[in-house]
């Protein structure tokens, strides 16, 4: 069985050269195994999380939004950051979907961790499952930005498929995420995912 393992080459020189609202940029120079020495630039990102709610009728709940950086609408599933260092993951996930979706969920799951870009950013993502899915009480959360234009649908899980495979679907937690489902699906079942609360070695937190 394939396992990613932790590692940490040595750094001889660290700088932070640009520090935004929620990220910012870190310069390392890391010893290579030959001795010799690299410079590293990435993306210090807090994590995130993500949610892919399925309904009684197996669709999925979906968002579209305008992202800047690559110029498109993008299909996404509700998605925010950890906010608070330490913060339970799983609280963050059920604020996501009450806010951007006014949806709450009686069942919980693990659905899988990803480092989305490990090439370039630290950020870590754990996207859960969501059932039982009913309209939230009170009123709805006030959006703002790029939120406030944002479209919200119910897709069928096998067009999310198709359109993550032909090239059409391009968020990242949305293809992982829906492909992962049907693979949990066809696989052992969805009773066999980690419960929401399993440890995240990558963000780790109080339960």
């Amino acid at each position: 069985m394939l396992k990613d393992t932790p590692q940490e080459w040595r750094v001889t020189a660290t700088a932070t050269p640009f520090t935004g609202k929620k990220t910012s940029v870190r310069t390392d120079e890391v010893v290579m195994p030959d001795g010799s020495t690299a410079t590293r630039d990435y993306q210090v990102h807090p994590g995130s999380v993500a949610v892919l709610a399925l309904d009684d009728e197996d669709r999925v709940l979906v968002l579209r939004q305008y992202r800047h950086p690559v110029r498109h609408k993008l299909w996404e599933i509700p998605a925010g950051l950890l906010d608070v260092p330490g913060e339970n993951p799983l609280d963050a996930a059920q604020r996501e979907l009450y806010e951007e979706a006014h949806v709450k969920a009686e069942d919980w799951r693990v659905l899988t961790d990803v480092y989305t870009t490990p090439g370039g950013s630290d950020e870590a993502v754990r996207i859960f499952l969501a059932r039982g899915i009913s309209e939230a009480e009170g009123e709805r959360f006030a959006v703002s930005e790029e939120e406030a234009d944002m479209e919200v649908a119910r897709v069928p899980l096998a067009d999310l498929v198709v359109g993550a495979l032909a090239g059409d679907l391009h968020n990242n937690c949305l293809v992982v995420g829906a492909l992962a489902l049907r693979a949990a699906l066809t696989g052992d079942g969805l009773d066999a995912l980690r419960p929401a609360e399993s440890p995240w070695p990558a963000r780790p937190f109080t339960a």
